[in-house]
């Protein structure tokens, strides 16, 4: 594991499962990591979580992005927490990446399932070539 910046974690309720986004902040660049849990995970439970996998995470890669600045206040970081604890919970730039993530995933298993289509036609076609050469010779 790197250091890095800031890490930043949301929880939500996304119908019917409870969702984390893992936003990572390293030198002005933003990657983020979805992750799904069951029920509604507890405060230990989320920090068990994240020392036993947070090496497995697979962030998306970097997109330019500044952190955004802690307030000094105490009162105003508590509003703040109240306002993330009742908002939306994730930000465009974290839906940004993570849309860009699911589309570089979907494109990478096209080119895997076509070579893999391509390679059983190819297999299909010798042994059909194979079986013609047998027969000719009066096998």
């Amino acid at each position: 594991m790197q250091p890095s910046d800031e890490l930043r974690l949301t929880v939500f309720f996304e119908d019917p499962f409870w969702v984390g986004v893992f936003e990572r902040y390293d030198s002005g660049a933003l990657s983020v990591c979805k992750v799904t849990f069951g029920a509604e995970p507890t405060d230990g439970e989320l920090y068990a979580f994240l020392l036993k996998n947070f090496d497995r995470l697979r962030f998306s890669k970097p997109v330019r992005a500044a952190p955004k600045p802690t307030a000094a206040s105490p009162k105003r970081r508590q509003r703040e927490a109240n306002k993330l604890l009742h908002g939306s919970g994730v930000g465009t730039k974290s839906q940004q990446a993570l849309q860009k993530q699911y589309e570089e995933n979907k494109l990478e298993r096209k080119r895997q399932s076509k070579a893999q289509r391509d390679a059983e036609k190819e297999r299909q076609f010798e042994l059909r070539q194979q079986k013609k050469k047998e027969k000719h010779r009066g096998r």
